[in-house]
């Protein structure tokens, strides 16, 4: 099999294929958190690093008036053209999460899949966070999910996933190389594995996320006193199941309300 050395988020239709398809269990959660939460009517939404736009299509179809950013060209080209394709506005735009700023506020926000941990450091998270604080309304909500390093060795340092869309399958590895929780860093290797009806080939590729503990990631919350914590959940995306926050969670979302 060819091997190819590049940027997964360059390949943006493969990336989408593995990751696009799941969907449904975030939208319903996210639209279930808004009617518990919110102390307003939420109509307007923003998505830092939204990729794609796999939740910013879904939202848009349902009426939202959504957006968000990127810094790859390449996947804000991908989410414009498949809202535009449904007859959306094309309401992507390439930018950095920690350093935008919104014409108009947004009642809710949502950064979902650990994207928030390719922030390389607390200066970058901190602005991150007051970004975000800038762009809600009063009362707004964000919702942030992320992997904590827990105490006790991670028990998931590996994991594959696998979609198929007409002729195309790929199948995606994960795995961490390392981990320095010194520098805070946790090395990642990916690989996507593509098949299609004339040629197979693997494109690889390695990324940097931050490490943070449960301790780290309260501290850092504390520096944005805009943002107030309501509750926080894990993956399973129950909303009538918040959960208590220990040294060995590892996947959690948290609900947080501009004040």
């Amino acid at each position: 099999m060819e091997t190819i050395a590049g940027h997964l988020y360059d390949y943006p239709k493969y990336y989408d294929l593995i990751f696009g398809s799941d969907w449904a269990a975030e939208f319903k959660f996210l639209k279930a958190c808004f009617e518990k939460y919110s102390r307003r009517p939420v109509r307007r939404l923003f998505e830092p690093a939204c990729g794609t736009g796999r939740l910013v299509i879904q939202f848009a179809k349902a009426g939202y008036e959504i957006s968000g950013n990127d810094l790859n060209e390449k996947a804000i080209e991908y989410c414009n053209a498949r809202l535009k394709r449904a007859g959306l506005p094309q309401s992507t735009f390439v930018g950095d999460m920690a350093d935008f700023h919104l014409k108009k506020k947004v009642d809710a926000a949502y950064n979902m899949i650990n994207t928030f941990r390719h922030l390389p450091s607390e200066k970058t998270a901190e602005a991150h966070f007051r970004c975000v604080a800038d762009a809600l309304n009063q009362g707004g909500l964000y919702f942030l999910g992320l992997h904590l390093t827990p105490k006790s060795p991670a028990q998931c340092t590996h994991e594959t996933w696998s979609s198929t869309r007409g002729n195309l399958s790929v199948i995606s590895n994960l795995w961490t190389i390392d981990t320095d929780l010194k520098k805070r860093q946790e090395r990642i290797g990916v690989t996507y594995d593509v098949y299609t009806p004339t040629k197979q080939f693997r494109i690889t590729d390695e990324t940097m996320f931050r490490t943070y503990k449960r301790e780290q990631m309260f501290r850092l919350l504390e520096t944005e006193p805009r943002l107030r914590l309501l509750e926080m959940y894990d993956f399973r995306y129950d909303v009538d199941s918040p959960i208590d926050v220990t040294d060995e969670t590892e996947d959690i979302i948290f609900v947080l309300q501009r004040v």
